[in-house]
């Protein structure tokens, strides 16, 4: 047995298969779908079906079971079957007890930050299990080579580019972060090869972020697209995709509220990347930042 295959019993990597179900379910088609929500909902139950069993029972064929593996990173429904068995192994040590962050509008307050704190923290795991680092290394160097960076974002999206942009403002990078639809493709028709322009769209279908990349893309630009969904239109304008996870939404707690956790994880990960990648320059930089501002917080 290889160790890759060892590891899928052990409590890491039954975490990562259920993050991995999390986050790509909403891209997948119907069928698919259904497929992930069974495992997803009884693994120990599918572990034990042959390939044709988990077809019957969700109504799909034995080649929709095989893609949907793959799609989770297994070579074949052997493999899936087999890290099914270490999550439900995981699931029945009851080291993980599940909890509903579902909120009522009479939950007292404890129970919301309760649940809060633990969606917020599966998004964090989530993002970071799905992140793919040679995408993120990729954008990294990018950024830190550029002769400017410019983020679009709009509504939460905006404020996380805001977040950006000020992080490599005081590492000394030239960045502008644009909400305004016009302002943003009037900017990008400036960009060339050498610049970066950035999109954050956790649906990955806003045009009003869409188009300044589409213009960003077709200038020569090196593009980025930052998004929960990685089959969406926003991707097809972008060199480079860092996906974020997708938790389910509720009345009390709109997809913005999870999408930006995510989303602020990749973008301090990005900057932590370019802030090593540009040490010799960032560090004086961000000491005159702090001594500048100093006489602010005394």
């Amino acid at each position: 047995m290889t160790r890759d295959v060892k590891e899928t019993f052990g409590g890491a990597a039954a975490s990562a298969l259920a993050s991995k179900i999390r986050t790509l379910g909403p891209s997948m088609t119907r069928s698919m779908q259904r497929v992930a929500e069974a495992v997803a909902g009884d693994p120990a139950g599918c572990a034990a079906l042959t390939v044709t069993g988990l077809a019957e029972r969700t109504g799909t064929s034995e080649a929709t079971v095989v893609r949907t593996a793959r799609l989770l990173g297994y070579p074949g429904y052997r493999d899936l079957r087999l890290a099914l068995a270490g999550l439900a192994a995981h699931q029945k040590s009851g080291r993980a007890p599940a909890l509903t962050t579902d909120i009522a509008v009479d939950d007292p307050l404890a129970d919301v930050v309760a649940k809060l704190a633990h969606d917020e923290q599966r998004t964090l795991a989530d993002t970071a299990a799905g992140l793919d680092t040679v995408q993120l290394g990729a954008a990294v160097e990018a950024v830190a080579a550029a002769r400017r960076t410019d983020v679009y974002g709009i509504g939460a999206s905006g404020l996380v580019a805001q977040d950006l942009v000020q992080k490599l403002l005081r590492i000394g990078l030239i960045a502008h972060a644009h909400s305004d639809p016009h302002l943003a493709v009037t900017n990008a028709v400036q960009l060339r090869a050498g610049d970066v322009a950035v999109a954050i769209t956790h649906s990955g279908s806003t045009g009003d972020v869409i188009e300044p990349l589409r213009v960003a893309f077709e200038r020569g630009a090196t593009t980025v697209a930052l998004t929960g969904r990685p089959g969406g239109a926003v991707t097809q304008y972008a060199d480079h995709v860092l996906t974020t996870s997708t938790a389910r939404e509720s009345e009390l707690r709109p997809a913005a509220m999870s999408s930006r956790t995510g989303q602020l994880l990749v973008v301090d990960c990005l900057f932590v990347g370019v802030a090593q990648r540009t040490y010799e320059t960032a560090a004086p930089a961000l000491a005159a930042s702090y001594e500048a501002l100093a006489h602010r917080h005394r």
